[in-house]
């Protein structure tokens, strides 16, 4: 019978510790903490667009760089790709001034490029 009632007992503590986070968000209402909720509101949409921004800016570098690398028109090892807010920046020596010509075009290509700068891609022809 003490087994039983201990096992009964243990059950209801869970049950009871499980249902205390959902305690506290039926009663959030009348929390005065939370009454700043649209000022939260908008800090989290603020961090949100930050990342948001640096991912895009990482994920358009990625494909930029991968573009490069994926033919041989290009020499994608010896091309440095950066980012910042759609800004793609190359820089490094290609061979011959098509190879510069193409690997701008590629670049441009990608979406979510705003444009593109070469200023640091020189051709060694």
């Amino acid at each position: 019978m003490n087994m039983i009632q201990n096992s009964f007992t243990a059950a209801a503590a869970v049950a009871a510790a499980l249902s205390l986070p959902m305690a506290g968000a039926a009663f959030a209402d009348a929390t005065p903490a939370l009454d700043n909720a649209d000022t939260v509101m908008l800090a989290t949409n603020e961090t949100m667009k930050d990342a948001g921004d640096a991912t895009s800016d990482t994920w358009i570098t990625t494909k930029v760089k991968s573009s490069l690398l994926a033919e041989d028109a290009t020499p994608g090892m010896d091309i440095e790709v950066e980012t910042k807010d759609g800004v793609v920046s190359l820089s490094g020596t290609v061979a011959t001034e098509a190879e510069r010509e193409a690997a701008i075009n590629k670049a441009k290509a990608i979406e979510g490029v705003r444009e593109v700068s070469a200023d640091g891609l020189k051709a060694a022809d």
